[in-house]
């Protein structure tokens, strides 16, 4: 595993910190999960799936901050770690004299990850925050927009976990850095960062042409681009926006006379998408998901989870395991391990933990 030997104090909560510790866990990293002795809140969040789904391959340790004994055993874990995670808020940290100063100064090739909404030297810092407001303060939002020009109310959450990715990305560079020079470095992440990064080349469009939505052509205005509604009231996307795919998908329909009109406009006005529109309503979803693996077209049925969990591609590609009690498992990567998340301080501060026969 690329990152094993490598040890992590997974201070974090809820979701973007734990999925971060959870994708280099799965990497071969030791995560070890510091916990207050009530227990990450995620732990009884909507019936505790969130904490089982992103606190795998982990172990647990509970630690009272309050408690000067277990501030002492925590202190004297340090210089065994080589990444700390942590989500809370600026300040929360040093509060508990667990700042990256003090950190630093037990153990200099530490690599000290925070993740907040808003990073550290803002006037947002202290304000609390969630995933739609990142999505809404970046101008994202507005790009998932109905028919009617609403921003519709994502079910997944995007900001939180693209924020775990930048984290990652970041604390790998950081590794890279420190096998280099030997020293270990601050990482101030913040999700809102995270989601405006991936504006710019929206940003190039409406500073040159005074567009909003991006790149032309994938926004849903043209036929040969867009999401269609199948016989049994479901959906399917098409994608054919080279040429090649477009006449593939005409060829194999028996609409020849639709290639000329490949970036024609979807509107109710233009006969030709009102037609593509009929053609798709004409077969079942099941139909078209037929077509989509036998006609290179660029359609793919849009599935619901369960037409995930049953599709060919995560059990080839390895991506899922079944756990010993049936349940299914998404792994980060192919050659991930699993292992259940750990019972509330099911590892404790022990003398394994602390390595004290080792030196850093």
């Amino acid at each position: 595993m690329m990152l094993k030997g490598v040890r992590i104090l997974d201070f974090s909560t809820y979701l973007p910190g734990p999925y971060a510790a959870l994708r280099l866990a799965d990497m071969g990293a030791e995560v070890i999960k510091i916990e207050p002795p009530t227990g990450d809140p995620a732990r009884s969040l909507a019936g505790g799936y969130v904490f089982t789904a992103n606190n795998r391959n982990k172990q647990s340790v509970t630690i009272d901050f309050r408690n000067k004994d277990d501030r002492k055993k925590l202190l004297s874990l340090i210089p065994t770690a080589d990444i700390i995670i942590e989500s809370f808020r600026p300040g929360v940290m040093e509060k508990w004299g667990l700042h990256y100063d003090r950190v630093k100064a037990l153990n200099h090739h530490i690599i000290y990850c925070s993740i907040t909404g808003y990073g550290q030297d803002n006037s947002n810092r202290h304000l609390g925050s969630h995933d739609l407001n990142y999505l809404s303060l970046s101008g994202l939002l507005l790009q998932l927009k109905n028919e009617n020009g609403k921003p519709v109310h994502p079910t997944f959450p995007l900001a939180d976990y693209l924020g775990s990715l930048v984290a990652c990305e970041r604390i790998i560079a950081a590794l890279y850095e420190r096998e280099r020079t030997g020293m270990g470095s601050y990482l101030d992440i913040s999700i809102l960062d995270s989601v405006l990064s991936l504006l710019g080349t929206h940003i190039a469009f409406y500073e040159e042409l005074h567009r909003t939505n991006g790149i032309p052509f994938i926004d849903g205005s043209i036929v040969s681009y867009g999401i269609y509604e199948t016989k049994d009231g479901r959906y399917v996307s098409l994608a054919a926006l080279e040429e090649k795919f477009w006449k593939n998908f005409c060829e194999a329909i028996n609409k020849p006379e639709w290639i000329p009109y490949h970036l024609s406009v979807r509107t109710e006005k233009n006969p030709i998408y009102i037609e593509i529109k009929n053609v798709f309503a004409s077969r079942s979803w099941e139909e078209w998901l037929q077509f989509s693996t036998s006609v290179d077209c660029c359609l793919t049925p849009i599935f619901d989870l369960p037409d995930v969990l049953q599709h060919s591609y995560l059990y080839e590609r390895q991506l899922v395991e079944q756990t010993s009690n049936g349940r299914t498992v998404m792994k980060t990567h192919r050659h991930a391990q699993y292992k259940p998340a750990p019972k509330l301080n099911q590892n404790k501060l022990s003398f394994h933990l602390l390595r004290e026969d080792e030196s850093k």
